[in-house]
């Protein structure tokens, strides 16, 4: 018994090692795409995670069985996602709709086709379609939000969020964790983690704002600092859910210490429309 435990606690601090390792080596590198990349380069960096996050998630709802069965519903989830970052990019909504609207009547189409020999045809389209609104759309705010007004440092200003609620929830239910927030879900939640990754993002946002954006009101900030949190832990416990469905610890291995870059990003890709609304329509609308 103390000897596995000895191996889990070395394993704990390695994992923790590597965790660092790759957010020090990859922060200056989004640093740098978000202020001297440009807006295009910007756009290219987010289609190309938003490509791996998909394939991810692919790998995570369907198994081995359906894989083979995905063909075209698969590679038309490829096609139109970097169509709806495009779509963000030269700020088309039309654009971005119609792509969605038409991934989902070719999707029906070719269902239709391959009905006759398989009857899970109709859940692969379900879940494909669901992929593109839980990864190509939601992400695509980014870019929204990127090419707006004072976009690099509302950028900043999201991550910063979501980066201090993330390392908040983590120690704080590391350390102080007692009470399990969805055991069915996500056993190492924990109620304390949430509520510590609740006031880590009302701290990092309030820093944030008071040293950068000091014309913001402060009432409609807090609120949307909390609502940020609130948010973020729902996109987290949403994939880990996906995960939990189909026994998978990890979306990839691509971040060590973090998994893949759905791992990563899924509390971002809850956060980033709703941080699209308050900047355009509320904060400084």
């Amino acid at each position: 018994m103390t000897q596995r435990l000895e191996k889990r606690e070395r394993f704990s601090k390695v994992s923790h090692l590597r965790r660092w390792v790759t957010v020090l080596v990859s922060l200056p590198l989004v640093a740098l795409l978000i202020s001297m990349g440009g807006p295009l380069l910007f756009a290219v960096f987010i289609g190309i995670a938003c490509i791996l996050a998909l394939w991810e998630y692919f790998r995570i709802v369907f198994d081995k069985k359906s894989k083979a069965e995905l063909g075209l519903i698969q590679l038309l989830g490829f096609i139109t996602s970097p169509i709806i970052i495009w779509a963000a990019y030269i700020n088309s909504f039309k654009t971005l709709w119609v792509t969605i609207i038409l991934n989902l009547m070719f999707s029906a189409l070719i269902s239709l086709q391959q009905s006759k020999n398989n009857s899970y045809v109709s859940e692969i389209v379900a879940k494909q379609i669901m992929g593109i609104i839980y990864i190509p759309l939601l992400i695509s705010h980014l870019v929204l939000i990127r090419n707006g007004i004072d976009g690099i440092i509302w950028i900043y200003f999201l991550l910063v969020i979501v980066f201090f609620g993330d390392t908040g929830a983590f120690y704080i239910g590391s350390y102080f964790g007692r009470h399990k927030l969805s055991p069915i879900i996500s056993p190492n939640k924990t109620i304390e983690g949430a509520l510590g990754g609740i006031a880590a993002n009302l701290c990092g946002g309030a820093l944030f704002k008071y040293f950068f954006i000091p014309r913001l009101p402060w009432g409609l900030s807090l609120l949307f600092f909390l609502l940020l949190g609130v948010v973020g832990q729902v996109g987290d416990l949403f994939e880990s859910k996906l995960k939990r469905n189909s026994n998978i610890k990890d979306s990839g291995s691509l971040l060590p210490g973090h998994g893949g870059i759905l791992d990563r990003i899924d509390a971002l890709l809850f956060a980033a429309p709703l941080a699209y609304l308050f900047k355009e329509y509320i904060l400084l609308g």
